[in-house]
């Protein structure tokens, strides 16, 4: 899963934006153990104390959390990842109206052309 990383922006923190839509889509489920922080770093490419960093922001979150001799794993409180995916939706459709008012859409524009899509997806 090596990725390209964005320069303008901490590797670490690009790392937690990408475990956090794994959390919320469901790729990584509740109570799920993740892998070794040396095998995450690995799979990221990245040094391991960037990927341990990574991890305690996620533990600070209340994303994860660690077994002493377990390891870590997802945290089994479904609220959390409920609000986790409420964020990460908001923080979307903040930048897409953003950009859609920018070229000149009404909101009831936006709407409609939503429902277009969502018509013609089906």
């Amino acid at each position: 899963m090596k990725k390209d990383f964005d320069n303008n922006l901490p590797i670490y923190i690009q790392i937690i934006d990408e475990i956090k839509i794994m959390i919320a889509s469901g790729n990584l489920k509740a109570g799920d153990k993740l892998p070794s922080v040396r095998d995450m770093a690995q799979e990221f490419g990245v040094n391991p104390n960037t990927m341990q960093r990574a991890f305690s922001e996620l533990e600070r979150e209340n994303l994860v959390f660690a077994e002493r001799t377990s390891g870590r794993f997802i945290t089994n409180d479904g609220g959390v990842i409920v609000e986790l995916r409420n964020i990460l939706a908001e923080k979307e459709l903040e930048k897409f109206m953003e950009y859609m008012k920018k070229i000149g859409c009404t909101e009831d524009e936006v709407i409609e052309k939503i429902k277009n899509m969502s018509r013609s997806e089906k």
